[in-house]
């Protein structure tokens, strides 16, 4: 088992109510860094190593939000972020595309193909935390 194959418990008593969290990148570490943030608030995290891995996932794990980097083989963050939103199940899921560059290129056409939002990496706990608060619905 890879660490693209395990699901994150929740910590006890947190506030985000166990929501489950997609991160996608083709970065080990990208992905393990959130994944720590993630968990250790409390969200259930599930991990996917670039598009194909994700599309094979998130019928099984149906996440709250998804972030997913621009710049990956085989199928990349704006291709990903297309099928998800293309979905009738998960049209309306947020996907906050990932990235290196913060260029108005780069978030035009994240916006084009229907992210909600795109944070620069390296992201910080803080910012990686606000931005799922922003973009889940929690009671």
């Amino acid at each position: 088992m890879t660490t693209a194959d395990i699901t994150t418990a929740p910590a006890e008593g947190s506030r985000s109510d166990g929501l489950k969290i997609m991160v996608i990148d083709d970065s080990s570490t990208i992905r393990r860094s959130a994944e720590i943030f993630l968990s250790q608030a409390g969200y259930r995290v599930v991990l996917a190593e670039d598009g194909f891995d994700a599309l094979a996932k998130i019928v099984e794990h149906a996440p709250a939000l998804v972030f997913c980097d621009i710049l990956m083989p085989r199928l990349d963050g704006y291709q990903t972020c297309a099928l998800i939103k293309q979905s009738a199940k998960f049209h309306a899921t947020p996907v906050l595309m990932l990235s290196s560059k913060d260029g108005l290129f780069d978030r035009a056409r994240g916006a084009m193909v229907g992210s909600s939002a795109y944070l620069t990496k390296p992201f910080s706990k803080d910012s990686l935390l606000a931005a799922v608060r922003e973009h889940t619905t929690q009671a």
